[in-house]
């Protein structure tokens, strides 16, 4: 793997769901550009998906008009490498550590992004944003080919 030349993305859309497919394949395309497998580019797009749904529909009560900014990019902390993807939204703050999965027993539909999210990801952080809102941080490590041999 190379020593990381590209540079981050940064977006910023409304919270429409009809921007969603353009987050979606900006992050696929960051994934391809870092060297993902397919499957772990799934992973991370259907958690960026997951992550931008639950702000449009948590923070933001499903208005449509509603800032979200995104920033994709590599990172290299102690020595693995990752992709951090960050979306801050401006809506209703909430206390992180009162954002939970729901129990998996509850059997119904919906409710199960921040399970995703943090099965999908190597890391899942929410923290209050400075001005209202909240950023979520989500890292995603680079496998190595050593890894991929292996799986």
């Amino acid at each position: 793997m190379m020593d990381m030349p590209i540079q981050p993305v940064r977006l910023c859309i409304r919270s429409s769901p009809l921007h969603l497919p353009m987050v979606r394949a900006a992050v696929e395309k960051m994934c391809e550009a870092l060297g993902f497998d397919s499957d772990s580019a799934g992973s991370v797009v259907l958690s960026t998906d997951e992550a931008l749904t639950n702000i449009i529909k948590h923070a933001y009560k499903g208005a449509d008009d509603k800032p979200i900014e995104i920033e994709l990019g590599p990172v290299n902390e102690s020595g693995q490498q990752a992709l951090r993807i960050c979306m801050r939204d401006y809506g209703i703050a909430v206390d992180p550590a009162r954002i939970k999965s729901r129990d998996l027993k509850d059997v119904r539909p919906g409710g199960l992004g921040v399970h995703i999210m943090s099965e999908c990801m190597d890391s899942v952080e929410y923290r209050h944003a400075e001005g209202g809102g909240t950023l979520l941080v989500m890292v995603k490590d680079i496998p190595s080919r050593r890894e991929e041999v292996k799986s």
